[in-house]
């Protein structure tokens, strides 16, 4: 079964984009000085399937958008929109995490 990805677009001066693996939410990794907070209220999106979830991040690009990825599976959808590359990632207690500014 496919998992869940996480999406909550943030309306600032610019547009923020949180993408997380659903079984992440609520979460905090800590290792070494850097700490990930997968909190509800940043994270905490509607649910999509990868199909639905990858087109709506293509349709950011034209967008003045950063996004915000945590997780193994929202990774690879963001790699697979060419917002992020997988050597960019940085990974906090086991759990990959990439911005991307647009």
């Amino acid at each position: 079964m496919e998992k869940k990805i996480l999406i909550t677009i943030h309306e600032n001066y610019r547009k923020i984009i949180a993408v997380c693996d659903q079984d992440l939410l609520g979460k905090k990794f800590e290792e070494g000085k850097m700490q990930l907070d997968v909190n509800e209220k940043f994270y905490g999106g509607k649910e999509y399937e990868k199909k639905k979830a990858l087109k709506i991040l293509k349709n950011a690009l034209d967008d003045d958008a950063c996004f915000n990825f945590v997780g193994k599976n929202s990774i690879d959808l963001g790699v697979e929109a060419g917002l992020i590359k997988k050597e960019n990632q940085i990974v906090i207690q086991g759990v990959p995490h990439a911005l991307a500014f647009l």
